[in-house]
């Protein structure tokens, strides 16, 4: 008997359609009648994620004065070694001594690491019953933004941590829907008469001077679009060897319609 999915994860590249083919799918399901929770990228308050916290540990809160320990401890999540502080909650001094502790920009890699699985396992075990969760981004994109980028991490590196997070996901049966784009330059060239040049200049800024893009010598445009061209054919390659459902659509900007039509027989 066939499981039904309760967790359906929508990836690719920036500007490959991904919130808007992640609306759709959640739109869909929902004309079936099905409970849907759809989290988008950049909502601050991901059930799987943390977009804009820190992590800090016991003994660091001994370089704040009372007052300011008392303001983070009230405001955080108290995990086993350290605290998850919401960064939006601050402000002035505090706010920046926080930030360089934000997961995902700061910390070590042997510090991250746990603290991401353990929110993995955690949405996991609070996930509704009867409810199905539909992801915009979180699964593969931020995974190789850090492990990938941030790091300089080779491909089975990258894959050994992803399959970490399969496993915790297993019981939800999670299928993947993955926006492969051979236009990646020209995808991102039409976004920026909506983001703008300063969200530009700062995905050029990060993946450059990443590890990866340093390491390669990546510069400006041409240096970011090699790195997420790499990025694809690598993220490719983990998704054949993760063994999960999923579908893969081929340059769907050239048609939407039938990119759509494709998906929801996935569904």
């Amino acid at each position: 008997m066939e499981m039904k999915s309760r967790l359906y994860l929508v990836k690719g590249l920036p500007c490959s359609g991904k919130s808007t083919v992640s609306k759709m799918i959640a739109d869909s399901l929902e004309k079936q009648g099905r409970k849907v929770i759809f989290i988008d990228e950049g909502t601050g308050n991901h059930p799987a994620d943390y977009e804009f916290h820190s992590y800090v540990k016991e003994e660091e809160l001994q370089e704040l004065n009372t007052d300011e320990q008392d303001k983070v401890r009230k405001a955080a999540y108290k995990k086993e070694n350290g605290y998850v502080v919401p960064l939006s909650l601050f402000e002035g001094e505090l706010f920046e001594w926080l930030l360089q502790r934000k997961i995902y920009d700061f910390l070590d890699w042997k510090i991250e690491r746990p603290v991401m699985l353990d929110k993995w396992r955690e949405f996991v075990a609070g996930a509704k019953d009867e409810t199905i969760y539909v992801f915009n981004c979180c699964f593969l994109q931020n995974l190789m933004c850090e492990t990938m980028m941030r790091f300089g991490f080779d491909l089975e590196t990258s894959l050994e941590y992803i399959k970490e997070i399969k496993e915790r996901i297993r019981s939800l049966h999670p299928k993947v829907v993955y926006l492969k784009n051979d236009e990646i330059s020209e995808s991102i060239q039409r976004t920026v008469d909506e983001r703008g040049m300063e969200w530009l200049n700062s995905v050029i800024d990060y993946h450059v001077n990443g590890v990866y893009g340093k390491r390669l010598g990546m510069q400006g445009f041409e240096g970011y679009i090699s790195c997420l061209q790499e990025r694809q054919k690598r993220e490719l390659e983990i998704l054949k060897q993760l063994e999960m459902e999923h579908i893969l659509i081929d340059n769907g900007q050239k048609d939407w319609n039938h990119a759509y039509n494709e998906i929801k027989d996935f569904l």
